[in-house]
């Protein structure tokens, strides 16, 4: 998993624009040539997913293998698996992210008799400041939803995908599940099915978090930068990275 989470930061666009600029400028007195594609390389690709055109078509070619679905479109299973990624906890209190829409879906596909039992599957990554696990974050905010306690299932252990599937296959062999309508973000949909499936996991994809948005109004503005952008896209190329790293690795 190192190598993925060096890989993924060094493609970010800023992270990448920030080495090689600086790297450019130290070499352009000996090899100028070098060092003008060096900064020309850095500011392009920070210029180019800071626009909301490539920005869309990026998010949308992840978006679009697993178009949205209505929840009372969805089959029947035996339960609902939500994974974290949207919801954590600190010393104020419950904290909603952009990705909170993972537990709101899970609790609307609950309410629509999709399955009676929601698994929520969610740990704590130190590195990214998150000192408490996930879950109980999360069931706290799927039982302000209307999800009673008695239907609920907690997986606060993992802290990847990989480690999301893993720890929660156990918790389905308890309980004789074998099917599963699989809760997360549209663009973390292809790499998170992929690993619950590899597993042997027999789960349906219930996407949501879609944010892909076409750009609209004025042409001219579609072609500005914007930080809104830069945010999006990089979190798309965080995806088709981890998509490489798992499939190399065997994972997906």
């Amino acid at each position: 998993m190192l190598i993925g989470k060096l890989l993924t930061q060094l493609i970010y666009p800023l992270t990448l624009c920030l080495l090689l600029v600086p790297l450019g400028l130290l070499l352009r007195r000996r090899w100028p040539r070098l060092g003008m594609a060096c900064c020309v390389s850095g500011l392009g690709w920070l210029l180019l997913w800071s626009l909301p055109v490539p920005t869309f078509l990026l998010g949308e070619s992840l978006e679009q293998q697993y178009p949205q679905v209505a929840a009372a479109e969805l089959p029947l299973v035996d339960a609902i698996v939500v994974l974290g990624g949207g919801v954590d906890e600190d010393e104020h209190g419950i904290n909603l992210q952009a990705g909170a829409d993972r537990v709101w879906f899970g609790a609307t596909l609950f309410h629509a008799g999709r399955a009676p039992l929601v698994i929520l599957s969610g740990g704590s990554v130190e590195e990214l400041g998150m000192i408490w696990p996930e879950a109980p974050a999360m069931a706290a905010f799927v039982k302000d939803l209307g999800v009673p306690e008695a239907a609920l299932v907690l997986e606060s252990g993992s802290r990847t995908t990989r480690e999301n599937a893993i720890n929660t296959r156990p918790l389905l062999q308890a309980r004789g599940i074998n099917r599963i309508l699989l809760v997360t973000s549209a663009q973390h949909m292809p790499r998170a099915l992929a690993t619950f499936r590899k597993l042997g996991i027999d789960a349906i994809a219930a996407p949501t978090d879609f944010e892909a948005s076409r750009p609209t109004g004025y042409w001219l503005l579609r072609w500005m930068p914007s930080a809104a952008a830069l945010e999006r896209s990089s979190r798309a190329l965080k995806e088709y990275i981890g998509i490489w790293v798992y499939r190399m690795s065997g994972w997906a």
